[in-house]
């Protein structure tokens, strides 16, 4: 399978994308995979937090030119339909996934793969992590959300340069700045890392988390009167939870709180 996924009893599930062989590029079948993974995983009141990552050596080559080379040759134009088809609602899924995403980037993430991992929250790296924002390598624009995130991870100037020379970034550099939330000495250690944060988080007051993602979207994007309107939205749907009655309680009664994620 393209795709592995899997649940742990804490709560988080793990998505694995599984083309070692090929650095895990995209091919449809994948993408399709991924979005319909990410489409259950949304909805599903089990699944508290969500890991994605890549098997070997690499997360994730970005698009698998292989493929899209042929579709091209057989002048079909199927291949350029893919970012309306795939790489759009996958972006749309893991920006607006209501928990918390933590992305174990496990060496190379380029082109298509470097805006998956910059769509998580948190970003997991070791010292052979790199990110390559590749597509004007292959004469393309971005994709997949990287004109969104990258200039709010890195900055308008900064994000230009490096979609503009496609030079591969560091993990140190990418670390600096703030493209990796967390540098491990380890790349054996990323993988666990991002597990226990995902843990982590898992267990905590997930309807709030996802509230504050859509508050901190809508904040960038809108007005002052847009962002309020929002969080009084949000403030209220997290008043009639479970875990903020429990949490005041406990903070009342001097004891730790328990999240149940509803």
């Amino acid at each position: 399978m393209d795709l592995l996924v899997e649940r742990t009893e804490t709560g988080v599930a793990i998505l694995t994308l599984n083309r070692p062989d090929a650095l895990n590029s995209l091919t449809d079948g994948l993408k399709v995979a991924l979005r319909d993974a990410l489409e259950s995983l949304r909805s599903d009141p089990a699944v508290r937090a969500v890991v994605l990552t890549g098997a070997g050596r690499a997360f994730c080559g970005g698009q698998d030119l292989r493929e899209h080379a042929l579709s091209l040759e057989a002048g079909t134009g199927a291949s350029l339909t893919t970012v309306t088809e795939h790489y759009n609602p996958i972006a749309t899924l893991l920006a607006e996934m209501p928990k918390p995403v933590v992305a174990a980037v496990n060496g190379m993430a380029a082109g298509a793969g470097a805006s998956l991992a910059l769509l998580a929250d948190f970003r997991v790296g070791g010292p052979k992590t790199a990110f390559l924002m590749a597509f004007a390598n292959v004469a393309l624009a971005g994709d997949t959300g990287i004109s969104w995130t990258l200039p709010r991870i890195v900055g308008h100037a900064k994000a230009l340069e490096l979609l503009l020379l496609a030079e591969p970034v560091k993990a140190e550099t990418a670390f600096d700045l703030g493209m990796l939330t967390r540098l491990v000495s380890s790349d054996e250690d990323v993988l666990p890392t991002a597990l226990e944060l995902a843990g982590r988080l898992a267990a905590g007051p997930t309807v709030a988390y996802g509230q504050i993602k859509r508050e901190l979207a809508a904040g960038g994007a809108g007005s002052l009167a847009d962002a309020l309107a929002v969080e009084a939205e949000a403030q209220s749907t997290c008043g009639h939870t479970a875990d903020h009655q429990n949490a005041t309680a406990a903070f009342v009664e001097k004891r730790k709180p328990v999240y149940e994620g509803r």
